[in-house]
């Protein structure tokens, strides 16, 4: 592909062309930025994703300064699906971050506009401001859906009712009774828990943000990629339950953990069918859950949530989590998709 010229001194060329060597000290300081922005440690990610751009199977842009290597984008295809899965610039010597992040952005969009097959565009850039490119993505072509960090420090404040020793018992869990059981996760798991996402999130709000609630194999998936990939942390099963009835062996209720950190975690997902909402059981996981962290020694727990699922974010707040950083989610409706 052609260079597309953007602004003075800087180029942007198709991803393909460079070797993980040569994007591999722009990752790491991407690495950093998340490391001091949102306390996770991105290392894995990073080892994994120079894989891929090792063999240049990836779609996406470099930005160049001066033949330097300033920012870089890649997009992933699942289906009719594109995923901008990242944009990342630093080092320009006359534009700043967010301005080369923009410039490669822009052919990202234009690209995946006119890309045959293509009806949907998701993107969340965590490492960016909420609003920071909403020219970029305008509505009514794009719906953006501002989403919170949170945080919540292990350090015995009175929101967190850390009770004793954690156990795999329910006994003491907030709202459960005796026709309840606690366990860890295991890997037979699977399915039970892909089910309880997939319905969990029929009629959700971020189900518009990630469509692979709406079905359960994309819930299957959704969970393949949390248990086994380090996207989203390193998959704890010790810090991650599941809630289920005795007679039936029904789940109803799970929280999943991931170390993002040496003394961080992030709670990748936490689920309660709807016919057992309202009982506190929501909350009784997380402290289940945050009991055993602090116990094995954690500081943090993190989480991200759409601001607009309101009741989430009172449980939350309520528990004792605080904003850390606000960002987009943005989604490109198929009825806006150039053909």
């Amino acid at each position: 592909m052609a260079s597309v010229p953007v602004a003075s001194e800087i180029e942007v060329l198709d991803l393909r062309h460079f070797s993980a060597r040569q994007l591999r000290p722009l990752l790491e300081r991407e690495a950093d930025a998340w490391r001091e922005r949102l306390r996770w440690d991105y290392s894995s990610s990073t080892e994994l994703l120079l894989q891929y751009l090792e063999s240049r199977i990836l779609t996406g842009f470099v930005a160049l300064d001066r033949g330097c290597v300033c920012g870089y984008t890649f997009c992933v295809f699942e289906g009719i699906k594109a995923v901008i899965g990242d944009a990342f610039a630093a080092g320009h010597r006359t534009m700043s971050d967010a301005d080369a992040t923009r410039a490669l952005l822009v052919p990202m969009l234009e690209l995946l506009r006119h890309t045959p097959g293509v009806d949907r565009v998701e993107s969340q850039l965590l490492l960016y401001d909420a609003g920071e490119f909403a020219d970029l993505f305008p509505g009514p072509e794009f719906t953006v859906y501002p989403r919170l960090f949170l945080e919540c420090a292990l350090d015995g404040r009175a929101s967190l009712k850390l009770r004793g020793a954690a156990t795999a018992d329910a006994a003491g869990l907030s709202g459960v009774g005796p026709e309840l059981a606690l366990a860890q996760w295991t890997p037979t798991d699977y399915q039970a828990a892909a089910e309880l996402i997939h319905a969990c999130y029929v009629g959700h709000s971020d189900a518009l943000i990630n469509d692979q609630y709406r079905s359960l194999h994309g819930s299957l998936r959704f969970l393949h990629n949390i248990v086994r990939f380090p996207g989203c942390g390193i998959f704890e099963a010790s810090f991650s339950w599941m809630l289920r009835e005795r007679r039936s062996g029904a789940l109803v209720g799970m929280v999943l953990c991931s170390r993002v950190g040496a003394k961080v975690a992030h709670i990748t997902q936490l689920c309660i069918a709807q016919a057992y909402r309202g009982r506190g059981l929501g909350r009784g996981l997380l402290e289940r859950s945050a009991k055993s962290l602090r116990h094995a020694g954690f500081e943090a727990i993190t989480l991200t949530v759409t601001e607009g699922n309101e009741q989430a974010v009172r449980l939350y707040e309520r528990f004792g989590f605080t904003l850390r950083h606000r960002f987009d989610a943005m989604v490109l409706e198929p009825q806006f998709k150039q053909r």
